[in-house]
């Protein structure tokens, strides 16, 4: 259960954030879920990863077909892989290695 809500204030908390601040603030959310909410160091990263992602992959997507964007096809065609899975990828890792961070500064 305390997976699932990491999971939950980590979204909520990025998604505050960086309405208003750079990209990296994603790290400070995923830091302060972690931090606050008690789990072990896969799950707190996994949380932190799944978090981020499905976050970047939304916004990523609805500001894709908000705007009609034609960009994401010729990163498509740049890259071997998904324009969407690329920036979630991305996202997750940010937001996996500061949950873990914030983990492991709790547990000291």
């Amino acid at each position: 259960m305390k997976f699932i809500i990491q999971i939950v204030v980590t979204i909520i908390i990025s998604f505050a954030l960086q309405s208003f601040l750079p990209w990296w603030t994603l790290a400070i959310g995923a830091f302060g879920a972690a931090y606050f909410i008690d789990n072990k160091a896969l799950a707190s990263f996994a949380a932190g990863f799944l978090g981020a992602a499905l976050l970047w992959i939304g916004m990523a997507y609805y500001l894709d077909h908000a705007t009609q964007s034609i960009i994401t096809e010729k990163v498509n065609k740049l890259l071997p892989l998904n324009a969407f899975v690329l920036t979630g990828l991305i996202g997750g890792i940010v937001g996996g290695l500061s949950a873990l961070t914030g983990t492991f500064l709790r547990q000291k």
